[in-house]
């Protein structure tokens, strides 16, 4: 079966529910507020200044003409140009040239057109390298989650809708009566129901999951707010989180699972490709699966203490400073004694989508997932390279005041650069002293 194919690589976990936790999203959500409208063409407007572009109905981000880069200078704007140029050229080839992709990528890629959600099914795996084999690819995984989702998800009263869908087109065509069924419902609690069952096999998990979901970046409309666009993206996060717990019983859901995932939702979903469109869900849900394998260790509490569990890659990152600023890291651990725990555990396990604004998380994706050092390593690079950059302050500061900083990281932070010391940190590499 394919639930059982995708269960082999992540089987004998258990879900680290107790010790993972989320910053709290305590800004205020724009949706629906009073600076914030709609256009003739009802595309939510935001406020000036919101530096994350809006997905329009069809797909596509909000970005005027092709090449667009509000903000910036003449040099730059030509340079971004080339940029999405080259990339769609790259992108058009039969045969992807992945280390070339890899290298556009690392640098950054630009919003709109669906050039970040093509890029990212491809270093993701998602995509082969052939695009004579993308559409067989696709049409096979899409129709896999269709039938995995009605198999776990649908609520009876929605597969039974399907079922006589099917059964009045046969009654049709073979001359067949219509049969009338047994009367059953939500609230019926006979453990025969299939609505009693239904209830018993979502339960609490549904329950979080809802919960994790709404309060999913509460200041973006394309999560937020009480629009069929808001409510249907949500929708559909869920599912995906509920199909993977069930199709994933040994790991389940562990919150912040949706901070995860809600990168890859939204670039999912500003293609131009109608195709691509209609199966959003299912694409995010196959890459979502192949990101989670590559840290699920890092959610599963029995998997601590092992040579692949967080308090190890914790470790990592500590021999890491080490070995980059030794100063710094005997300050940290030695002076101030803030444990890595109480800061790097969230970088490491959301994938540092609590730590920025999101249109920088989707920037830092780029080279997580194009690094030529994988996307573990890269993140503790990164990881370093935000300890590097912060070095003058945390030296400066005891334990409260150091916690307090590393929790709530400063806007200031310089994401390019940031990325530039990320890449240029090693295991052996010799003391760094970067300021932002």
């Amino acid at each position: 079966m394919f639930k059982d194919k995708l269960t082999d690589d992540l089987s004998d976990r258990k879900p680290n529910l107790g010790t993972l936790f989320a910053r709290d999203l305590t800004e205020k959500s724009v949706a629906g507020g009073g600076e914030s409208g709609s256009s003739p063409n009802g595309v939510v407007v935001h406020r000036p200044g919101e530096e994350l572009e809006l997905i329009e109905p069809n797909g596509s981000l909000d970005l005027g003409e092709k090449g667009s880069c509000g903000g910036y200078d003449s040099a730059e704007r030509i340079a971004a140009a080339e940029k999405w140029s080259d990339l769609e050229h790259e992108l058009s080839q039969e045969e992807i040239n992945l280390e070339k992709l890899r290298r556009f990528a690392f640098t950054g890629l630009p919003n709109g057109g669906g050039i970040r959600a093509t890029a990212w099914k491809l270093l993701l795996d998602y995509l082969p390298r052939s695009q004579d084999l993308w559409d067989k690819e696709l049409s096979g995984n899409r129709e896999k989650y269709a039938k995995l989702k009605e198999e776990l998800l649908l609520t009876p009263s929605e597969l039974w809708r399907e079922k006589d869908e099917t059964l009045n087109d046969e009654a049709d065509v073979a001359g067949q009566l219509q049969r009338h069924r047994i009367e059953d419902h939500p609230l019926n609690d006979v453990k025969a129901s299939v609505w009693h069952q239904y209830f018993q096999k979502h339960g609490e998990i549904a329950e979080q999951i809802d919960r994790d979901v709404d309060r999913t970046h509460p200041d973006l409309n394309f999560f937020s707010g009480d629009s069929s666009f808001s409510r249907k993206n949500r929708g559909a996060m869920r599912d995906i989180l509920l199909l993977f717990a069930k199709v994933n019983p040994a790991i389940g859901y562990v919150q912040g699972m949706n901070e995860v995932l809600a990168p890859i939702f939204y670039v999912f979903s500003t293609t131009y490709d109608e195709q691509d469109l209609a199966n959003v869900e299912a694409d995010s849900f196959y890459c979502f699966v192949r990101l989670m394998s590559d840290s699920i260790d890092h959610f599963c509490k029995h998997m601590d203490n092992s040579p692949v569990g967080i308090l190890s890659t914790l470790s990592r990152l500590m021999e890491l400073l080490k070995a980059n600023d030794e100063e710094l890291w005997c300050h940290l651990v030695y002076t101030s004694k803030v444990n890595p725990q109480f800061y790097a555990f969230r970088w490491i396990t959301l994938l540092l989508t609590q730590e920025f604004k999101f249109q920088s998380i989707l920037r830092i994706w780029d080279s997580l997932l194009s690094s030529p050092f994988g996307i573990q390593d890269m993140l503790l690079r990164i990881c370093c390279a935000m300890l590097v950059s912060l070095r003058s302050k945390l030296l400066g500061g005891d334990f409260a005041a150091n916690l307090k900083l590393l929790q709530h990281l400063p806007d200031e932070i310089d994401i390019e650069y940031l990325l530039r010391v990320a890449r240029d940190i090693g295991p052996d590499g010799s003391a760094l002293h970067f300021d932002m």
